[in-house]
């Protein structure tokens, strides 16, 4: 057995990266299924998926299946998808709708849309069992920008101080999200890509622009300043400004939607980039907004499902929205395939140490020591 050189000395316009089993190691992604996905907030659905009582989702969080619902009252409630009874999956499909309660296709234990044990067979033999008590399990919930966020964790972390304080780092405020009235949005168009790279690359890349002269020519288009590397997102308050002879942001620069009101002319022909760790990215401009939610599956495959969201009315008028949606979708396109032309080299001799950033890359190495919790510089 030998072990591996000791990396050089690195010159001051670098800093290192991860090691390279960082990303490939079974046993690291296990710990940040334990420590991040199932401890901090996690964004699974839409709520206006939940669009009636007994519409529900189900969806990986870590290594846990769990079931979102809409109740009889119209709260959100999200559940561990398990019966209490012999651990039978209670919904095996991904999406469905049920009229007044769910039951275990194994021995009919039978819970109500609050998760309460209402039914079993010979229940009533055994008065002695308490229906709450062996209800579904139930994990933490909140709705925020029209979508729900859940948290494993038996001691929530204060969704204030983690969610919307990341977007109080990127724009100064939540102020400047709400005026974008996210959750009054209609569903424009709905995308999921099946990305056969670990999660962290997948935000190394979001987090910065070294790379979009290389691979995004119809981004830098519309966003000329993006072809300097500049990663807008990591200037407080900063939007990138579409070019002189964009009309809007689309794939050729023509003209896209109504504007969404709220948006003011401070925000006007600008794009905003905001990173909600662990694993949502907005995108907001003047007349759109993108939200992309990653579902880590395993430490090679991530699930990316990406909504583009629009005013009511142009959702509902059919007004074709795919000049509007194609940028984005290259964009997505061109990332995940450069992530997944990274993914084999993360096992190579070569990556041992891992590699480096240049000064334009090295806000991603606060990425990096806030997952090894690593208290920031």
């Amino acid at each position: 057995m030998t072990s591996a050189p000791e990396a050089p000395a690195l010159p001051e316009s670098l800093i290192s990266t991860l090691p390279g089993h960082f990303y490939t190691d079974p046993a690291v992604f296990a710990l940040e299924q334990e420590k991040v996905f199932e401890a901090m907030w996690f964004c699974v659905v839409r709520s206006a998926d939940l669009d009636k009582p007994g519409a529900f989702k189900t969806v990986t969080v870590g290594r846990e299946s769990v079931l979102v619902s809409r109740s009889r009252k119209g709260d959100v409630r999200a559940f561990y998808n398990v019966c209490r009874h012999r651990g039978a999956r209670l919904c095996t499909e991904e999406s469905g709708e049920v009229r007044r309660s769910f039951q275990c296709p194994y021995h009919a234990w039978t819970y109500d849309l609050d998760g309460k044990l209402i039914a079993a067979p010979n229940l009533t033999k055994m008065p002695d069992i308490d229906r709450q008590e062996y209800g579904l399990t139930k994990i933490a919930v909140r709705e925020w920008l029209g979508y729900v966020w859940v948290c494993l964790a038996d001691e929530p972390p204060s969704f204030e101080d983690t969610v919307m304080q990341e977007i109080v780092d990127r724009l100064g405020d939540t102020d400047s999200i709400d005026h974008y009235t996210i959750a009054d949005l209609g569903l424009g168009h709905r995308k999921v890509y099946d990305v056969k790279a670990n999660w962290k690359l997948i935000i190394e890349n979001f987090m910065e622009c070294y790379h979009c002269a290389t691979i995004h020519p119809e981004l830098t288009e519309v966003l000329p300043e993006f072809a300097d590397g500049y990663a807008a997102q990591y200037y407080v308050g900063h939007g990138a400004e579409f070019g002189d002879d964009v009309r809007g942001f689309t794939i050729d620069g023509s003209e896209g939607f109504d504007h969404i009101p709220g948006v003011g002319e401070d925000m006007d022909r600008r794009y905003y980039a905001i990173t909600v760790r662990p694993q949502v990215f907005v995108n907001l401009v003047p007349d759109h907004v993108i939200v992309h939610r990653m579902f880590p599956m395993a430490e090679d495959h991530t699930i990316v499902e990406c909504d583009w969201l629009y005013m009511p009315h142009v959702v509902e008028s059919g007004k074709d929205v795919s000049h509007s949606v194609e940028l984005f979708h290259r964009v997505n396109s061109q990332d995940f395939e450069a992530c997944e032309r990274t993914q084999p080299a993360m096992s190579s001799r070569t990556y041992r140490n891992g590699g480096v950033l240049v000064p334009s890359e090295h806000h991603i190495g606060e990425f990096h020591n806030w997952l090894q919790g690593k208290p920031p510089e």
